[in-house]
C-alpha cells in the first residue's frame, strides 16, 4: 500500500520554541538557569526570557523568585491528567499490564507511537525485579529502538528510506546491523511479536507487540522488560503470545464496529 503524502506544516516559531523549552525541563530532575536553557536550545537569552515568562503566566513554567531558575509548573497537570484520563488506551490496558507484570515479574509499559522519531510511554505496571532501565509515563525513546522498533518498522505504512534512515541514528548497547535488523522486522511481521536479547540494554530482555487499527496500522505496542536470565526462550514466547493477547483485546475494544 502506498504512503499516504505528509500535509505541510508551517513552521510556527514561537510554537516550537516554547514547546522545546518544556521538553528540556521535563528531561532535567532539578531546575535550570536561563543562560543554561539558551544555550542547550541555541536561543537568544532574551528571546528565552520572553518564552518562559509567557509560560509561566500560564503556570506551566515555575521560576524560583530567590535562585531565577525554572522548571515545569503544576499547569502541566491538569493537561496530563486530561490525555491519560480521555485515552481509551492507557485505562483499557494499565490492568492487563499490572497482570502482565504480576505473573512475570516484568516491567509491563504501554507505549504509543506518533511517529517514527519518538515513542512515549502513556501506561505503566512495574516490578520489583531489578532492571536497569528508567522509565516513567510520559517517558520517551526512539521510536525504532529495540524490540517496539522492529514491530514499528514491521507495521508502519512509513517509506523504507526513512525507517532505514532513522535506524542508521539509533545508539544501542549491542547494535545489530542494518541487515540483520530488516530480517528481524521482517520476522516480527510474520509472527507478531519481537523479541530484543542484550541488544538495547545489555542484560536486559523486552518483549514488544504491535496494537493494530481497524486497517492493520500500528498505533501502540505493549511492550515487558526483564533480566535475560528471567526471561529465557520457552518463558518469552510465552510472554509474546500472552501480550499478543491482550493486544487483540485491546483493539478489539477501541476499533469502532462497521
Amino acid at each position: 500500500m502506498p504512503a499516504r503524502p505528509t500535509p505541510r506544516i508551517r513552521a510556527v516559531p514561537a510554537v516550537t520554541r516554547a514547546i522545546a523549552v518544556l521538553r528540556l525541563l521535563s528531561r532535567h530532575r532539578t531546575p535550570l538557569g536561563l543562560k543554561a536553557i539558551a544555550q542547550a536550545l541555541g536561543l537568544v537569552p532574551s528571546t528565552a526570557l520572553h518564552i518562559l515568562r509567557a509560560l509561566a503566566a500560564e503556570q506551566l513554567v515555575r521560576v524560583d523568585a530567590v535562585s531565577k531558575q525554572y522548571s515545569l509548573g503544576v499547569g502541566m497537570l491538569p493537561l496530563a491528567r486530561a490525555v491519560l484520563e480521555n485515552s481509551d488506551f492507557p485505562n483499557l490496558v494499565r490492568p492487563k499490564l499490572e497482570e502482565l507484570s504480576r505473573r512475570y515479574g516484568v516491567t509491563a509499559i504501554g507505549v504509543e507511537l506518533p511517529d517514527l522519531d519518538h515513542m512515549i510511554v502513556v501506561a505503566l505496571a512495574r516490578s520489583q525485579a531489578p532492571v536497569h532501565l528508567h522509565v516513567d509515563v510520559g517517558s520517551r525513546f526512539p521510536a525504532l529502538i529495540s524490540a517496539t522498533g522492529r514491530c514499528l518498522a514491521a507495521f508502519s505504512e512509513q517509506p523504507w528510506s526513512e525507517i532505514e534512515k532513522r535506524f542508521r541514528r539509533l545508539s544501542w548497547h549491542n547494535a545489530p546491523s542494518y541487515d540483520t535488523w530488516h530480517k528481524e522486522v521482517d520476522a516480527a511481521r510474520r509472527q507478531g511479536f519481537s523479541i530484543d536479547r542484550g541488544n538495547y540494554i545489555a542484560g536486559v530482555t523486552i518483549v514488544a507487540v504491535p496494537v493494530l487499527d481497524g486497517r492493520g496500522r500500528i498505533t501502540h505496542t505493549l511492550a515487558a522488560v526483564g533480566l535475560g536470565n528471567q526471561l529465557d526462550r520457552a518463558t518469552s514466547l510465552k510472554l509474546a503470545r500472552d501480550m499478543k493477547g491482550v493486544a487483540e483485546e485491546v483493539t478489539a475494544q477501541t476499533v469502532p464496529r462497521s
